[in-house]
């Protein structure tokens, strides 16, 4: 099973979370932020995994933190699961339409971080959330899912459209990457021989 189990204590936060790769989509979220929990039941969702949350963290202060530090929980835990990537596809994509927002998400398990992040959220603010901190959260993943995302706005003008959008997206293109190929199932996806 490609599962993983993080605990992240830190001054400001105090995170466990748990992961299924190949899970049913099923979502147990606790952060404190409301948006960020509604953003993580739609990536567990869409990419049909098996998703526990729970993190105390500085609220009262603001959410940067609890982003940021979910989103390195996340990605490790991602780490963690797909361990040495043996018959993973590697490669995913979606261009996924919200309402009037079109969002473009492509990722590569390639053992290198990078964030290409083009997604202008035309407000500063979903409720009380900062959306400045959806950059935040999946800079914060990609270094340490040690990926290759890209994330781009095609269209829209809704800010919670695009923002669910990008999560919904990337939960789908991870979904294609993670997948094991059969036929391969023993095999590194790179001529080098290891990701």
């Amino acid at each position: 099973m490609r599962a993983a189990n993080i605990v992240r204590k830190t001054a400001e936060t105090d995170i466990k979370l748990e992961l299924t790769l190949d899970g049913g989509g099923k979502a147990e979220i606790d952060t404190g932020c409301g948006f960020l929990d509604h953003m993580l039941v739609l990536f567990a969702s869409h990419g049909r995994f098996d998703l526990a949350v729970k993190c105390v963290g500085d609220v009262n202060v603001d959410y940067h933190h609890t982003v940021e530090d979910v989103g390195i929980c996340l990605g490790q835990a991602f780490a963690q699961a797909l361990g040495e990537k043996k018959g993973i596809e590697r490669y995913g994509s979606m261009v996924l339409p919200m309402d009037e927002a079109l969002i473009l998400a492509a990722v590569d398990f390639s053992g290198r971080d990078y964030l290409a992040f083009d997604v202008e959220i035309p407000s500063i603010k979903v409720g009380d959330f900062d959306t400045e901190l959806v950059e935040e959260f999946w800079l914060a993943f990609v270094r340490n899912a040690d990926c290759t995302l890209h994330l781009r706005k095609l269209a829209g003008k809704n800010s919670h459209h695009i923002i669910e959008g990008a999560f919904k997206a990337a939960a789908r293109a991870f979904r294609m990457a993670v997948k094991i190929d059969a036929e391969r199932a023993n095999e590194i996806p790179s001529t080098k021989g290891v990701l």
